[in-house]
């Protein structure tokens, strides 16, 4: 189906998000992006144009007017999808029906029950399926593992925030404002990030109780659900480790995560975006507190470690990574179970987080 040294991608929907994962593609060094569909074929050709002026592929994709048609096309192995999570549940399983592996942008579904029914298609035909979280696929996430194990030592508290200052025109209007389109608000499009991370830092164990919280909502009208602008909630693990979470779409630009153990503390200022440069970083810390007759001394005992790898859309960086290992499962004719699982795993995290928050925080338990 593939050469032996490509795979060849289409992208469905030219959502903003989409721009950044063509550059991605490009630079993965082991894939191709033959079209782009937009159900508009003006809005799609002026995709390309954009794209291809900022990032030229070495052919020109072609631009089409329907969805069904590019996965019909025996040219094209797999597909990314950035269509709202409303329509992600359709398309993915259309993709998978029509024998395309499936790389789809996150929240993955509405509930873990679209979830689950998206995995047991992509299952049934023979597809691999991902989401499309970058930093799982960066270098620092791969050294942070070790850092977490051996440095940071038995997890005993996560903290985690991913926020950004909105207007009000972004909520009147911004597809991510709307309760049809995007019904999880914060929770899905920045929270989503916050679980991952927390769920990765504890090797994947299920939590055993979580809530949630609600601070700001959008107003509810007749074509638009409210969701969630500013949400909160807190983890609880079975070998007594506990997280917390903060996303909003009402504060200021935040991206850091802590993992504290009984060794060091673990701090990196941008898990999900890396800070611009040609080098990502992170701190552990080690402080020790000495007391001498009427002196005390707390000391710092913090060290910055740096990774020469491009912060963003380039050869290395933590997108291209993303399309290189999805492409290299397709060439080698691998299914990879891992993703999937993680995925159903955040979504249904995710999905009792948010029921905690619609009735008063309350307590939720679950099992595996």
């Amino acid at each position: 189906m593939t050469d032996k040294n490509h795979c060849r991608w289409g992208i469905l929907g030219a959502a903003f998000i989409a721009r950044k994962n063509w550059q991605a593609i490009r630079d993965a060094g082991n894939a191709t992006l033959i079209a782009v569909a937009s159900r508009d074929l003006s809005r799609a050709q002026a995709f390309i144009a954009e794209c291809q002026g900022s990032a030229p592929h070495p052919a020109v994709p072609e631009a089409m007017d329907d969805y069904a048609a590019l996965l019909a096309r025996t040219d094209i192995d797999a597909v990314y999808i950035p269509l709202p999570t409303g329509l992600r549940k359709e398309w993915v399983i259309r993709a998978a029906q029509a024998g395309k592996h499936v790389l789809v942008e996150k929240p993955v579904g509405v509930t873990a029950v679209d979830v689950a029914e998206i995995i047991a298609a992509c299952d049934h035909h023979g597809v691999q399926f991902m989401d499309g979280v970058m930093f799982m696929h960066g270098r620092r996430l791969k050294r942070l593992r070790e850092v977490v194990d051996h440095d940071v030592g038995k997890v005993r508290n996560i903290a985690t925030q991913f926020s950004f200052m909105s207007d009000e025109e972004f909520q009147r209007s911004n597809i991510r404002a709307h309760g049809r389109l995007e019904p999880l608000g914060c929770l899905g499009d920045l929270g989503w990030y916050c679980l991952r991370f927390t769920l990765w830092a504890m090797n994947y164990a299920t939590p055993v109780q979580v809530t949630g919280r609600i601070h700001a909502e959008t107003q509810q009208t007749a074509d638009s659900p409210a969701v969630p602008l500013e949400f909160s909630g807190t983890l609880s693990f079975a070998d007594g480790a506990n997280a917390s979470f903060y996303c909003s779409f009402t504060t200021t630009n935040a991206q850091w995560a802590i993992v504290s153990g009984d060794k060091g503390l673990l701090q990196v200022s941008d898990f999900v975006l890396p800070f611009s440069g040609p080098q990502t970083k992170y701190s552990l810390t080690r402080s020790d507190f000495a007391l001498d007759r009427c002196q005390a001394h707390m000391h710092e005992g913090r060290q910055i470690e740096a990774l020469d790898e491009p912060s963003s859309n380039a050869p290395g960086s933590q997108e291209a990574g993303l399309f290189h290992t999805f492409s290299q499962l397709v060439i080698d004719g691998e299914i990879n179970a891992h993703w999937p699982k993680i995925s159903l795993l955040t979504q249904r995290v995710l999905d009792a987080c948010l029921v905690s928050a619609k009735e008063g925080s309350r307590v939720i338990s679950l099992n595996d």
